[in-house]
């Protein structure tokens, strides 16, 4: 397994992690993604650990809870051989500081994910989203004191637009706070929007993207095909409203390309997908999801290897979609470009 910094912090951290979001089961749409209990988890992470795979993604959200309990029990006994990373601030009850991300409901929550993680400090704690409420300079005042008290050892965000995401860096620059090292965000083969603006910013301020959903909400499994209707049991089914929308057009357009590619390598769709995203830059990790054990196996098989320059290139061009203004002159037009040009693999 290949280790990586996490951004510009000193943290390695492997190239695939194991997201727990089917840890605990509970809800319309955890219940859709896995029902994993504590025996099945604790298989999953020998299966990850013998693999080098020693960081886990939850959140409080995540089966209310019921993932970080699951994941707790399953890193009991050797807690000090991996990296938890856990996340906070979607609301979680109807009450006015059960959301958001102010001082009384982060330190609410760090400790309640110490809890029910059954551990005293947490790897890397996440904003899950941007807080409009509340001053960017009390949530890094917050991450100060927890990081300062031994609870929290590195931070990040998730889900941050550009200008959320610099304007926390920048004050916690102007201010000493502990800077943001991760921005866990969707990026795929169907989903490129992170190159825009995302990529470069992380880039040029060293914050290391988590990935999440490499396989495009499940659309890029190998089960989906052109002229063929959603498999059964495809969490599709239930879950597509929640996730990042796919025009079909481009999804077989990509799936295609895919297709060829795996036949050439002797790859699976899937593991090619994760192997095109381990290319990318500033990407220290992809979240992997795993219902089960031959799955964890099979995602697993994306590391190791390594696509060809001219596979990558097809990919590229496969998965391509115009940029929105105002980046589509750096990309279209060569005056653009030589001021700014775009970042490649």
């Amino acid at each position: 397994m290949e280790y990586r910094q996490l951004g510009a912090s000193g943290l390695k951290v492997p190239v695939l992690s194991l997201g727990t979001g089917t840890f605990g089961g509970r809800g319309p749409l955890f219940g859709a993604w896995g029902t994993t209990g504590d025996q099945e988890a604790r298989r999953l992470l020998d299966i990850a650990i013998d693999a080098g795979v020693t960081m886990f993604d939850t959140a409080d959200v995540y089966s209310d809870g019921a993932s970080e309990e699951v994941l707790g029990k399953a890193v009991h006994g050797r807690r000090d051989r991996v990296l938890i990373s856990t996340k906070a601030g979607l609301p979680t009850g109807e009450g006015p500081n059960d959301a958001g991300t102010s001082r009384a409901r982060l330190t609410k929550a760090v400790d309640d994910a110490l809890r029910r993680l059954g551990t005293d400090y947490i790897d890397l704690f996440q904003l899950h989203a941007f807080d409009a409420a509340t001053p960017v300079e009390e949530v890094l005042a917050t991450f100060d004191d927890l990081v300062r008290a031994g609870k929290v050892r590195y931070t990040g965000v998730s889900n941050f637009s550009g200008w959320q995401l610099m304007k926390s860096l920048a004050a916690a620059d102007r201010h000493g706070r502990p800077r943001y090292a991760a921005h866990q965000v969707y990026y795929s083969l169907v989903g490129r929007d992170y190159e825009w603006e995302l990529m470069p910013l992380a880039a040029d301020q060293g914050v290391g993207a988590l990935v999440w959903s490499p396989l495009g909400w499940g659309r890029l499994t190998g089960r989906i095909r052109r002229g063929t209707p959603v498999p059964a049991g495809s969490r599709l089914h239930d879950t597509a409203d929640y996730g990042p929308p796919v025009e079909d057009d481009h999804l077989h357009r990509v799936v295609d390309a895919l297709d060829e590619i795996a036949e050439e390598t002797g790859r699976t769709v899937p593991q090619v997908a994760i192997n095109w995203l381990l290319r990318r830059p500033t990407v220290s990790s992809v979240i992997i999801g795993a219902r089960n054990e031959d799955q964890l196996r099979q995602n697993l098989g994306a590391v190791g290897w390594s696509l060809t320059p001219d596979q990558i290139t097809r990919l590229d061009a496969a998965s391509h979609r115009t940029a929105p203004y105002p980046y589509f002159p750096y990309r279209r037009q060569e005056a653009f470009a030589r001021l700014n040009p775009p970042m490649t693999g």
